[in-house]
């Protein structure tokens, strides 16, 4: 399986407020949740995080081994801004900073 990004998370510090500007662009959530509200965007999921770290939106590629795609990526010189942590019972995610600082998420088993 090759990495597809899938989904893009948004940190935000007022969700209710956040939330009425993105439920006006992409319709009603599909989630709803205090800690989290997901927008599917023609497949594409668009979420809002108050408890983001901030930095930034942060895409996530989708692949199937996170551990080994990690280790590969920080040995190419990525270092980590967030530890791998699950938030699903599928799912477990990390953030990783590329050479300028930018963050993308990894999202896997």
């Amino acid at each position: 399986m090759n990495p597809t990004i899938r989904s893009l998370v948004i940190p935000v510090s007022d969700l209710d407020a956040a939330k009425a500007v993105y439920t006006a662009l992409f319709g009603a959530p599909h989630s709803d949740q205090p800690y989290y509200v997901g927008y599917n965007v023609d497949g594409f999921e668009v979420a809002l995080n108050p408890a983001g770290a901030g930095g930034g939106p942060v895409a996530y590629a989708d692949v199937e081994d996170l551990d080994a795609t990690r280790e590969r990526l920080l040995a190419a010189g990525a270092t980590e801004r967030d530890a791998p942590r699950q938030v699903a019972p599928e799912a477990r995610v990390c953030v990783l900073l590329d050479a300028d600082g930018n963050p993308f998420g990894l999202r896997g088993q």
